[in-house]
């Protein structure tokens, strides 16, 4: 729903720019992911893709191949929601029993929408997979910001220091992060056991730590992501991932898609003010779908 400019970004992108643009402009290998408040990225899958080398994530199901919205429009093929291969060696028991009901149900025809499409927050590193809206990056000398347009998903970077001595859990874990070159690393941990790793429901334990490492190529339209898994409580061995993000921005990189999610609320940037939790109910309706979350005090 469009509202209007974001405040919150205006807000905090001037604070930014005041106090971070001499440290950022003043190494020059240093990435902008937001050289103006209009530059913003959209992912390219909801799904991890395959990384150059190493082990790669859980995949999908072989038998039932992924249907995405695009595709749809493409083909008119029905739209269908992701089921994991559950033979994957990289899953434990545990966790392939924890799976194998979100499979069934799916394959049974029934809607398994995500926690995320009910305004939960969906996590680390499940913020990767998100293809309808754009991040937006706010980059400051001590603490990098990414957030997304149309929700209230946003995550801290803590930019040159080390991770607490005793973390406590939270939805996105404690991420921390430093520049390498034209590289932003970001190491994260202690993230909600409540979250899941991906859109296939994979849960996690504690003990999953992950390291990002985001970088531009095509001279700037194409921003990506290298992903590091471990999580000993959950799968037999670390892997990897990748995802890629195509940079919209007026003028510069267009949205053309005639049924582009984003092309009718941002197409001129910068982000747009939007909620998500409007209702009390379920998603559609659905009765298999997770509750939009509420609370009964106020925090204040």
């Amino acid at each position: 729903m469009r509202i209007g400019k974001s405040a919150l970004f205006a807000s905090v992108a001037c604070v930014a720019c005041a106090a971070g643009a001499s440290a950022v402009q003043s190494a020059s290998a240093t990435p902008e992911f937001a050289p103006n408040p209009s530059v913003g990225w959209v992912a390219a899958a909801p799904e991890y893709m395959e990384p150059p080398t190493g082990q790669g994530p859980v995949p999908v199901d072989p038998g039932h191949r992924r249907v995405s919205n695009d595709d749809f429009r493409a083909s008119g093929a029905q739209p269908s929601f992701p089921i994991a291969d559950l033979s994957s060696p990289l899953l434990q028991p545990w966790v392939r029993d924890q799976m194998r009901p979100y499979n069934e149900a799916v394959i049974a025809g029934k809607s398994m929408y995500s926690r995320q499409a009910s305004c939960w927050p969906i996590g680390t590193p499940g913020f990767l997979l998100y293809p309808v809206q754009p991040v937006y990056f706010v980059q400051s000398p001590k603490e990098v910001l990414m957030i997304w347009q149309a929700d209230h998903q946003i995550r801290h970077v803590y930019l040159d220091v080390p991770h607490s001595k005793a973390v406590k859990p939270s939805w996105y874990g404690e991420s921390v992060g430093h520049y390498e070159g034209d590289t932003l690393v970001v190491d994260t941990v202690g993230v909600d056991t409540r979250t899941y790793v991906d859109n296939y429901r994979t849960p996690h334990t504690e003990k999953l730590h992950t390291v990002e490492r985001f970088h531009m190529t095509n001279g700037g339209k194409v921003l990506e992501v290298n992903l590091h898994v471990e999580d000993p409580g959950a799968f037999t061995k670390p892997w990897n991932a990748m995802q890629r993000y195509k940079r919209v921005e007026p003028s510069v990189a267009d949205v053309t898609e005639s049924n582009s999610a984003i092309s009718s609320t941002s197409a001129a940037g910068p982000i747009l003010e939007s909620s998500c939790a409007e209702n009390p109910n379920a998603l559609f309706g659905a009765k298999d779908a997770f509750p939009i979350p509420q609370t009964k005090a106020p925090d204040f």
